[in-house]
């Protein structure tokens, strides 16, 4: 099953409620994700990058067979790092072990390399994400180091790993 990213449109908060309404997923991802996960807050998140400055956010709903099976973001830093950018994403458990996730970071990348100025890319997955960690390396990302202690998730220190993805590299 291949995905096809495309902005994301208000109709699709219904399935992005549904896929974040997980703590399997929402464990892996930052804080700030209300549990559970309603229909408003989809919306809330839709229209908020939709509105978003169009030169510093790059997001995406990942879909399959015409559904929304997850959710990919590239954001640009400021001030000397404005040639860079952070990206983040999840991939619906359904959907789970079936290459989404590295499909739509090619597609992500290779998107944002091409249209925009920014030359790199990074992605801070916590250590024991060893899927998110694979679906990086997959897809051409470089390992830069372990983040030791870098983060308090669920009341508990974790490592995180940095990787990054250099225009051109791809």
């Amino acid at each position: 099953m291949e995905c096809i990213l495309r902005k994301w449109k208000i109709e699709d908060a219904k399935e992005l409620a549904e896929l974040l309404n997980n703590p399997k997923i929402l464990d892996n991802l930052r804080d700030g994700l209300p549990y559970p996960y309603t229909r408003k807050d989809a919306e809330e998140y839709i229209s908020s990058m939709l509105s978003a400055d169009k030169d510093k956010t790059f997001a995406f709903a990942i879909t399959a067979d015409g559904r929304v099976v997850g959710s990919i973001g590239i954001f640009r830093c400021d001030n000397i790092h404005f040639r860079t950018a952070e990206m983040g994403y999840y991939i619906g458990e359904p959907y789970w072990g079936k290459g989404m996730g590295t499909g739509a970071v090619k597609q992500a990348c290779d998107y944002v390399f091409s249209n925009t100025d920014i030359i790199r890319i990074f992605a801070e997955p916590f250590s024991h994400n060893t899927a998110s960690c694979r679906v990086l390396e997959k897809a051409g990302f470089v390992f830069e180091g372990l983040l030791r202690s870098n983060a308090v998730k669920n009341g508990r220190v974790i490592d995180m790993k940095m990787y990054s993805l250099i225009k051109g590299e791809q």
